[in-house]
């Protein structure tokens, strides 16, 4: 499974809002990137920066208003006959927030993971024995065992748990990608670093690549092999995880000055103003103008494209020149 690439090319989504459908948010806008495989891509922004949203015009749950989606060159809005989605699907899947959500509360765990198993794979339904190891030895690579479900309802489990049985669901039908978004923000911080192992076990023994959504800049360093920073909408730094340890624009500056560290001090308070919150058009010059301490006037009247500063892509006036 080596090659593969989800690619979005000026992919926008405008929400409308109102009877009439006058007024109308932005929550992507013109994102322009690549999904491959042999990496872990984590997308961080804080909320309302359109992370959630990629996530699901990737997992086609939501179509983008402009811009395309490609998976190994094909447009999978352009996909038609039920056999081509099917097969996406297959290869690309989802693990949400929520995993009380994400499993019906009237049905045990296990019998949606056989589920799962049977509508992949319709010649395991004559072996049910077959499909059952199948299905604990996906489990055991996320740390769980048929044991440990046997009976059980969604409520019945703890939330890790549960977020680790949604993760083994998304296995079942070997992806190639796995989109989590905000996997560990709803379980107990003891947790979280173990489901982000699990998904560098599952890069480097399993060869699925996952894309990691969240808010946490400290996970997204722990996990990452690239990352992505959104600010309203528009990728403004790309590049490895040391781009969190020396960051370029002054958005993902603010997002590490505002991390809590117990051996450092604010020795002053932070220069960045708060800003337009809710963005309801695109806005002239720079997105992030109205709040950054290092603007100069071209910030205002132009917006800058992503400039190439070495192995990295910033989108900022300052590094115009270099």
């Amino acid at each position: 499974m080596t090659g593969h690439t989800i690619k979005l090319e000026e992919v926008t989504k405008i929400f409308t809002l109102g009877i009439l459908g006058r007024n109308k948010i932005v929550a992507v806008d013109r994102a322009s990137f690549e999904i491959r495989t042999g990496e872990i891509l984590s997308i961080l922004g804080e909320s309302g920066s359109g992370k959630s949203t990629i996530a699901r015009m990737v997992l086609r749950l939501l179509r983008p208003s402009s811009g395309r989606i490609l998976f190994d060159g094909r447009d999978i809005w352009r996909m038609k006959r039920w056999s081509e989605i099917k097969e996406y699907y297959r290869r690309v899947q989802g693990v949400f927030q929520d995993p009380y959500s994400s499993f019906n509360p009237r049905r045990k765990i296990l019998d949606l993971l056989f589920d799962t198993v049977y509508n992949t794979f319709p010649e395991m339904k004559k072996n049910r024995e077959e499909a059952l190891k199948y299905i604990d030895e996906t489990l055991a690579k996320v740390g769980l065992s048929i044991e440990a479900l046997k009976d059980k309802y969604p409520h019945q489990v703890s939330g890790g748990q549960l977020q680790r049985a949604a993760i083994a669901r998304a296995l079942l039908p070997k992806p190639i990608f796995i989109i989590a978004d905000e996997p560990v923000s709803m379980v107990d911080a003891s947790t979280r670093i173990d489901i982000l192992n699990i998904f560098i076990d599952l890069k480097e023994q399993e060869g699925v690549s996952p894309v990691v959504i969240g808010h946490d800049y400290s996970l997204a360093y722990y996990v990452s092999d690239r990352i992505i920073v959104l600010y309203r909408g528009q990728i403004v730094e790309e590049g490895a995880p040391e781009v969190l340890e020396d960051p370029l624009h002054p958005y993902t500056k603010m997002l590490k000055e505002s991390v809590p560290m117990i051996d450092r001090k604010w020795s002053k308070k932070l220069e960045y103003s708060l800003g337009e919150i809710t963005i309801t058009r695109r806005r002239k010059g720079c997105i992030f103008a109205d709040r950054c301490p290092y603007k100069k006037p071209v910030c205002e009247e132009r917006e800058p494209p992503l400039f190439q500063v070495g192995k990295e892509r910033v989108k900022c006036w300052l590094y115009g020149e270099k």
